[in-house]
């Protein structure tokens, strides 16, 4: 029996409408301005290419002061419930078949307002893979009914 209510403590934003992408992809950002915590979600679909180490897909997890301009999160200390490569900022790689069909989490503690993931495709995928981004937020203020800002107003 669940004994604590997410649903009144919790946001979900969708930051990549599910899609068949093919190329690199950079998912809308989250603000995180009124929130204590974000985890990203990377859903993946099965892949409609044979996928190897040339025939890829890498997900990088990006952070900004200014919702302008995004690097790679390289800095272990601001990730949770996952790690992060620490020059490139890849948090998870779909390189093969039994990689698709899955879902990769990413918890971010960092000191930037703005997070999003960049899917970095690599290779030549010409029928795609079904990918959705999406983020759950811990808005400071409980989020009011049918909104998905945490803000004083709601």
């Amino acid at each position: 029996m669940p004994m604590k209510d997410l649903a009144n403590n919790l946001s979900v934003l969708q930051l990549v409408d599910p899609a068949t992408i093919t190329s690199d992809t950079n998912s809308s950002s989250a603000d995180l301005q009124f929130d204590s915590g974000v985890m990203l979600v990377v859903n993946v679909g099965e892949s409609g290419d044979t996928l190897s180490g040339s025939v890829k897909f890498d997900y990088i997890l990006e952070d900004s002061s200014d919702d302008s301009t995004f690097t790679a999160v390289t800095t272990a200390s601001h990730v949770t419930y996952g790690s992060v490569n620490s020059s490139t900022g890849v948090f998870a790689t779909v390189d093969a078949a039994a990689e698709d069909d899955a879902a990769y989490v990413i918890g971010y503690v960092g000191p930037n307002r703005y997070v999003r993931v960049k899917i970095d495709a690599t290779g030549t995928h010409s029928n795609g893979t079904p990918h959705s981004v999406s983020a759950l937020v811990s808005p400071i203020h409980k989020p009011a009914a049918s909104s998905n800002d945490g803000s004083p107003t709601g």
